[in-house]
């Protein structure tokens, strides 16, 4: 009997050939053993053709959402890299080939650089995609260097957060990123706030005052009060810190010999 692809023999395949496939690629037996089928046996050209279904798969996935996934940071305390890989659901986002592609990425940028890492991307993903059968994207990756660099992770890698400092220690610096991880500012400090932001804020808090009965002189004074407690609350170095609400972030930091340069926040 002819094979009915390549027109060789037809081949057993053995319960041990699908074995050594599946330890070598983690796809299911059936997907193994079709492949060995295709390939007469030949362990390599089984490999390749896995692949090659991989990427037609991650190709039909690939106008699918994908808003979960996983944040990964590797950090020295001078440089920090952040990758973003994002895929459909909560449960891939868990899943260890998924968290190992997360991590092989991150490395791979980190030691040969964000164009290698891409570059490197679609083959790796495409064999997760085979195992999963989910929509795997490649999202952001960014580098952050300084003079002391600090990051934090939540335990689920939803969100992340890294913070660059002049002076200062890593310690002092993994402290605050956690702290904006937490509190989720929008600015590094008041200064940074457009006029244009100012302005629609204090219309939409003027509004919320005249419509008490308090005199004017008062009105004024509240809604000074407002706009500043609003402002406080989006910018880093004036919020409380979340360990010592006696100290906003800026005299924490001062009060260890640093100053907030830079933050950058992640979300899922």
């Amino acid at each position: 009997m002819e094979h009915p692809i390549n027109n060789l023999p037809m081949t057993t395949i053995t319960t041990e050939q699908v074995k050594e496939l599946r330890d070598k690629t983690g796809v299911s037996v059936m997907q193994c053993r079709k492949a060995l089928e295709e390939s007469a046996g030949d362990m390599e050209k089984a490999i390749i053709i896995l692949r090659k279904k991989g990427g037609e798969i991650a190709e039909k996935k690939s106008d699918r959402s994908a808003v979960d996934g996983r944040i990964v940071i590797k950090n020295d305390g001078k440089r920090s890299l952040v990758l973003v890989l994002n895929c459909e659901t909560d449960f891939v986002a868990q899943n260890d080939d998924f968290k190992t592609l997360a991590e092989t990425l991150t490395t791979i940028a980190w030691e040969k650089g964000i164009d290698a890492a891409k570059e490197a991307s679609q083959a790796l993903i495409n064999d997760v995609v085979l195992k999963i059968g989910e929509n795997i994207q490649l999202g952001h990756i960014e580098e952050i260097a300084g003079d002391t660099v600090g990051t934090y992770t939540h335990f689920n890698g939803k969100s992340a957060a890294v913070v660059a400092l002049k002076g200062g220690d890593e310690a002092v610096a993994k402290d605050i990123a956690m702290h904006a991880a937490a509190m989720k500012p929008t600015y590094l400090s008041s200064n940074d706030i457009s006029e244009d932001t100012r302005t629609e804020v204090r219309a939409v808090l003027e509004k919320e005052v005249l419509e008490s009965d308090k005199p004017e002189d008062i009105k004024q004074k509240m809604l000074e009060g407002k706009i500043a407690t609003y402002f406080k609350e989006l910018s880093l170095l004036d919020q409380d810190f979340f360990k010592d609400p006696s100290m906003t972030i800026a005299s924490y930091a001062q009060a260890h010999g640093a100053t907030v340069e830079t933050f950058k926040l992640y979300t899922l």
